[in-house]
């Protein structure tokens, strides 16, 4: 058996079994390896940007992660941004990455890379495998770390002489390592606050305080309290009738502030203290006001939906029922805009629907219309790394075949990405995406402003995606997908409810 050998086997045995990969010269041991060993599901990407988007999409509906495979150090640079997003999601990875042979790095040729230096941006845990006999016990390893909690990139470094030398030795699965717990001052100390009265107090939920299990122990708390429940930058959203509706921090620096105004208290459950996207001159750094008292019921690595469970108990917090969310709304008619857009979503979602989210700016009035959809599960590019949405919505339906993946699109990010088109038609999956298109980059339009800058004709030409026009429909139809154009709500009900009937994916172009 050679190292290639023990790699395969040894990530199926550890319950890998999705590899999404782009592969190069340096890992032709590990592509037969894969062709010879049955159990393992290879996805092709082309260009290695989908592949780790994709890979994060999996991980995040799967529930375990992915493998992906990529070519030297300028490979994992290509798939470095969604890397980025994944990292902010805490999404599990088992990052793979081809390299020179050993002998052959003193050699200093063109593709040598300092692939463990760049990979460490990225990742939780970095190794570069040394010989055949050790590959398997290092992808062992390299599972249990991607599946440490909240759930990390590890990324292994495979040097190609060590997948094709003789000695391969197949490992056996390393257990699973249990979140540490928060500890009981942590508990009583948001009991106390809580206590006291829930006015101006906010809950913040990531990780798994965010599964159905942790917003249930939030809406009792909540119920009970009187608090406010806000979501952290989260890799998976449960929304939909009969789950509570979290607030979410707002993206533009002048709204996340008002929508924080008021908070006394902020209890962090798994998240973060809220700080704006980017520094702006004369304004606040963080949403939170500067006298805010910030108590940490859970940290980044304890267990969130354990320490929610001891605090509801600790309030002695009823179970509560179910949310009410609403009529679901009417399919809007007439022109598009961001309204009959919103609408038209949420009364069309069907259930267990997946939401692929980068619409960017004109899908900030989303959350409203969708809250009293039947129940869906929302993604989004958490690192703000463009060219998130299509990779996402493609390893989501691999991850979670049977459910219709909408993909909410925004031309100008969707360039980075769009070869991820071709790997859906390639696997028949069941996406639709919607590409907005209103050829310009409008979300730069709103930081020239929000920076008080004065742009003229040179600095908005560089906001325009037009001249020529982007023709979406030819694209994906060059990449095996077929699409359609609209530019009224009407249109674009009709279109998405096609598209959701039928197997496959569907590109709706709408001109907004």
């Amino acid at each position: 058996m050679n190292g290639a050998e023990s790699l395969v086997r040894t990530l199926l045995r550890s319950g890998v079994d999705t590899c999404f990969c782009n592969p190069g010269t340096s890992e032709m041991h590990f592509v037969a390896a894969l062709d010879r060993i049955a159990g393992m599901h290879c996805v092709l990407g082309l260009f290695e940007g989908v592949v780790t988007g994709a890979a994060d999409g999996y991980a995040r509906m799967a529930g375990k992660p992915a493998a992906t495979l990529l070519h030297c150090g300028p490979g994992l640079a290509n798939g470095l941004a969604n890397l980025h997003n994944a990292r902010r999601a805490s999404t599990p990875i088992v990052n793979i990455v081809g390299d020179q042979a050993t002998y052959h790095r003193a050699n200093d040729p063109p593709l040598a890379a300092d692939a463990e230096g760049w990979a460490r941006g990225v990742s939780g845990w970095v190794r570069t495998t040394v010989n055949a006999a050790t590959v398997g016990a290092d992808a062992a390893a390299a599972v249990q770390a991607a599946t440490t909690y909240p759930g990390q990139i590890a990324t292994l470094i495979l040097p190609s002489d060590t997948s094709w030398n003789e000695g391969g030795v197949v490992a056996e699965p390393l257990p699973r390592l249990p979140a540490p717990l928060a500890g009981p001052d942590q508990i009583n100390e948001a009991a106390a606050v809580l206590r006291r009265g829930g006015e101006g107090v906010v809950l913040l939920l990531a990780h798994d305080a965010l599964t159905d299990a942790g917003l249930d122990l939030a809406h009792r708390i909540s119920s009970a309290t009187g608090c406010q429940l806000f979501a952290d930058t989260a890799g998976r959203v449960p929304r939909g009738q009969g789950r509570v509706t979290l607030h979410r921090v707002p993206y533009v620096v002048d709204a996340a502030v008002a929508a924080m105004a008021g908070t006394r208290h902020l209890i962090l459950c798994g998240a973060r203290k809220p700080v704006s996207f980017f520094a702006y001159p004369g304004k606040p750094q963080t949403s939170i006001p500067h006298d805010t008292e910030i108590h940490v019921l859970a940290r980044r690595e304890q267990s969130g939906v354990e320490a929610l469970a001891r605090l509801a108990d600790a309030l002695g917090a009823p179970v509560a029922p179910p949310p009410d969310n609403g009529a679901t709304p009417q399919i809007g008619r007439g022109p598009l805009t961001p309204e009959s857009f919103a609408s038209t979503l949420g009364a069309l979602l069907p259930e267990g629907a997946i939401i692929a989210d980068e619409s960017i700016t004109y899908g900030r009035g989303l959350a409203p219309f969708t809250r009293a959809s039947p129940r869906h599960d929302w993604l989004v590019p958490t690192g703000g790394a463009i060219g998130g949405g299509m990779p996402l919505a493609t390893g989501a339906a691999v991850g979670a075949p049977g459910r219709r993946v909408i993909n909410l699109q925004a031309d100008g990010s969707a360039m980075y990405t769009l070869q991820a088109l071709w790997t859906q038609a390639r696997e028949n999956l069941d996406v639709t995406t919607v590409l907005l298109s209103n050829r310009k980059y409008q979300i730069l339009l709103g930081e020239l402003a929000n920076v008080g800058a004065n742009p003229g004709r040179t600095a908005l030409e560089m906001m325009d995606l037009g001249n020529p026009d982007l023709n979406w429909g030819k694209m994906a139809e060059a990449m095996g997908v077929e699409a359609a154009r609209t530019d009224t709500a009407d249109g674009f009900a009709d279109l998405l409810a096609g598209s959701i009937s039928r197997k496959g994916p569907f590109l709706i172009e709408l001109l907004i």
